[in-house]
């Protein structure tokens, strides 16, 4: 017989559940993308492990209100500005005298297929997703050199390894946020540095947006039958920047529900 709870834990409703903690008191994070949805989560489980935490959104106003909502600090920042990056890099060392972990979440979508896509559809969604996974790495090494430690765990997608019609700039970045991954992974090893990604399927804006038809079509696909909650991502992140992890580097971890599968 299945149980009131267990039937819960097959449809995901105690998706909150674990016995997993981990602890980040002292260290400061960053997640760009966290003004809400998986970002804003992220942000959520590091400060609830101790971590003095930086939400960085482009949105200023709503980015304002979720790290007040949480408790933490907001930094409002367009991910494809090298000059807002850095500058926000160094706002954060500044004040807390180091940079820890940076998790590379920030994306934006302009979907539509190839022959329609205009070039600022595409010049958008890689600005944002690639350019602003590359300047985040790139402002944060000689910090993570200078201490001979850091985590950096970056979000691509299934997309980015199998494609998607109407996604040809969104698959493009995520497959290029692969390859950045890899390379920064072998380029910082000696410095003690870890570079890994997540690949996650869950419930967003962004999935939201997608019609209703077209989104049963990809509820069909997933083999634990539904889209993950957000909070969901967070354990894989902590994991892949704890210590624990510290001889993993390089890797791409699903966290779908077996739809890489």
């Amino acid at each position: 017989m299945t149980s009131n709870s267990d039937r819960s834990a097959v449809r995901g409703e105690n998706h909150t559940a674990g016995n997993v903690t981990f602890d980040f008191t002292g260290r400061t994070v960053v997640v760009t993308g966290a003004a809400r949805g998986i970002g804003r989560e992220i942000g959520r489980a590091f400060h609830a492990s101790g971590a003095t935490v930086y939400l960085v959104d482009r949105d200023a106003d709503e980015v304002a209100a979720a790290a007040d909502d949480l408790g933490v600090r907001g930094l409002a920042v367009d991910v494809s500005s090298t000059e807002q990056v850095e500058a926000a890099v160094e706002q954060v060392v500044a004040e807390t005298g180091h940079l820890d972990v940076v998790v590379n979440n920030a994306g934006i979508l302009r979907d539509n297929v190839l022959w329609k896509l205009t070039d600022a559809d595409w010049d958008q969604v890689l600005g944002v997703h690639v350019g602003g996974t590359y300047r985040f790495l790139r402002a944060a090494v000689p910090h993570f050199r200078a201490q001979r430690r850091g985590r950096v765990v970056n979000v691509t997608s299934y997309t980015g390894l199998h494609g998607n019609i109407g996604q040809a700039n969104y698959a493009t970045a995520k497959a290029g946020i692969i390859g950045m991954t890899k390379t920064a992974a072998k380029e910082l090893a000696r410095f003690g540095v870890t570079v890994n990604a997540i690949s996650p399927n869950a419930e967003t804006r962004m999935i939201a947006s997608i019609p209703e038809t077209k989104r049963a079509e990809l509820t069909a696909g997933i083999p634990m039958g539904r889209f993950a909650d957000p909070s969901e991502m967070c354990a894989a992140v902590q994991f892949l920047s704890s210590d624990e992890a510290g001889y993993i580097t390089g890797v791409v971890v699903p966290v779908d529900g077996g739809l890489s599968m």
